[in-house]
Formats: structure tokens, sequence, C-alpha cells
């Protein structure tokens, strides 16, 4: 029987992929949104993304029906973590997209309270489903890198004068909004960071000056340095890149959305694969396609047919670490 999910808010950029793929997953009922400002819900119920879709007149449409399972928490980021709380208080599991909000207490009482009543919150960080990814994941928890010393990202977009004002709210201003995605991946490989340090400039934005439109994060190790810059001003297509260093080699995956190729270079030979450099061709996965494989496993889970992905000891990690370096908590 299908489970019964519905949609809090159509304010984040991936609501719209997210509700697509609710609606064409055979194993969902798309129940309906619930989206709280008027202005925000007239744009959606005219957008095709959204044909069909029932709009429901309150949360509690959504919350207080007992036969829905699960909510895709798609708000703004200045109001997604109120929507995900009302959720778990209503005992749905959260499909919750990132990042979660700027209150790190208030996210660490919500993975609290979700452990508590044996509720899943699944963090949208789509790029877990992405094959470069995975891959180099694959043979960084292998060993066949070597000790990983480094790893540099970069994630920059293009985004509007009103994106920016938007996002201007946020301490670390287009790094809070996309920097988790990498570091979603970081901490996978290295753990947490002993020391954290952020860069943020201005240097495109006049019209919103404390706007953090240009940033590079440092992230310290042991026995590793990660970097991760962003702006949000960089020409698209964007050559977003993840890069992996270890003693024993490197491996490359550029450009990463989509992607479908990774450079691996080795010192020796490992496996089926030989000393020197080598490009591999991997499936190509769209965005859309990453959201719709993220709901699977969300939806497995549910089912008691795997195990997350993520904990949520990472889940906390992955955010944690995101507003360590925006300043929102120590950086110790």
């Amino acid at each position: 029987m299908p489970l019964r999910i519905g949609q809090l808010g159509t304010k984040h950029g991936h609501a719209r992929g997210k509700w697509r793929a609710l609606t064409t997953n055979d194993n969902v009922e798309a129940v309906g949104i619930w989206e709280p400002d008027a202005d925000a819900r007239a744009s959606a119920q005219a957008d095709e993304a959204y044909a069909g879709a029932r709009w429901c007149a309150s949360p509690a449409d959504l919350l207080d029906d007992p036969a829905i399972v699960a909510i895709a928490v798609e708000g703004r980021n200045d109001e997604s973590l109120g929507m995900a709380h009302a959720a778990v208080d209503a005992g749905k599991h959260l499909w919750f997209d990132k990042p979660a909000g700027d209150d790190w207490p208030g996210f660490q009482h919500l993975m609290v309270k979700a452990q508590e009543c044996s509720l899943y919150v699944q963090m949208g960080y789509m790029f877990r489903y992405q094959p470069g990814f995975q891959q180099v994941a694959e043979w960084v928890r292998s060993g066949m890198l070597g000790h990983v010393f480094s790893i540099r990202a970069h994630m920059s977009t293009s985004i509007s004068i009103e994106a920016c004002r938007v996002q201007s709210v946020h301490a670390g201003g287009i790094f809070y909004d996309l920097a988790g995605h990498m570091l979603d991946q970081i901490v996978w490989l290295l753990g947490r960071p002993d020391r954290v340090s952020l860069f943020a400039r201005n240097d495109a934005t006049p019209d919103v000056p404390v706007y953090s439109d240009n940033t590079l994060g440092v992230f310290e190790f042991e026995r590793a340095l990660a970097f991760v810059d962003i702006a949000a001003m960089e020409p698209r297509p964007q050559a977003r890149r993840f890069e992996v260093y270890g003693t024993y080699g490197s491996a490359i995956t550029e450009p990463f959305d989509p992607g479908d190729t990774v450079r691996l270079t080795l010192l020796e030979p490992w496996g089926s694969y030989g000393p020197g450099e080598q490009v591999l061709k991997l499936p190509t996965v769209t965005r859309q396609q990453m959201y719709e494989r993220e709901l699977e496993v969300f939806l497995a889970v549910l089912r008691g047919e795997r195990r997350p992905d993520r904990t949520p000891e990472h889940e906390l990690l992955v955010q944690e670490t995101l507003l360590r370096a925006t300043g929102r908590i120590s950086t110790t």
C-alpha cells in the first residue's frame, strides 16, 4: 500500500523537485501541500510542477491526519525548522530539506524528540545519491587512496539579487545555503573538524552589502585540511568540483552537477585499477533523479527494508559544522 506523505512549504529551492518525486513514485500517495504565504501559494499553484496538487487550508490538514506517515519539509531556510518541529510533534517522519535552520539547540532538540518517538529524519543532501560522490567515498573508506590529507570542494552558483536579499538573513550568506552539501561529504569521510574558519566577503553584490557572496571555509582535522569555496555569481554552467587527495592517490569528480566522470590517480595498483591516471565514466544522474533516489531510500527505511545511509549523529554533525563555520556556534 502506498505511504501517505504531505509537504509543508514551497519556498525551498528543492521544493518543486521533491513534490514531483512524491507524485511520480508508485509507492507514495502525495496527499497535499500547505504553504502559509499567500503570494508563494499563488505562484506555486500556477506552476505546472504542482499541477493537480491539493492545497491545504492549514497545516492541521496534514499534521492531524493519522494516516499520513511522513512530511516533506520544503519551507524556506528561515522557516523550515519550525515546520519540522510541528511535524515531529504530530508523529510524522521527516524528509527535511537542508540546512536545518540557524537554531542549533532547536535542531538538537528536534533530533532528540524524533529519536524518542522512533521517527526517522532524513536530511535533503541529494549528492549522497550521485554516483561520483558514492564512488569517491567508496575508494576513501576502502583505504585505496591511503591517508586522506586534503579535500577541496567548489560549489558556486549564480542567483538573483532578490535571492541574495532572502539569504542575507543568514550569517554566511551563500555559504550557509550551499556548503552543507559539501560538508555532508567531508565529515562522512573525515569526521568532526578540530578547527573551523570562514572567509566571507561581499565582492559582487553592492545592493545587498551585508550579504556574503564570495566565501571560503577552511576545516582543520588532526591530519588533514578541507577547503570549501562557494560564490553566488559564477556564470553558468558552473565548474563544480570535489577533490580528494591521499598518500596513495587522488580522486576528482568534475563537474558533479550533473556528473558522469571521476578522475582517479594511483601510486600503485589496487584491485582492478592500475597505477597512474584513469578516467572512469559513470551513469549520468540528473538532479531530479537524485531527489527520486533520496525518496526511495526514505521509503525503504520507513518500510523497514534497509538501514538509513546516515545516522542521526551524522545529520547533527553536518549541521553543527555548518553553524560553526558561519559563526552561529563556537568554532572549537
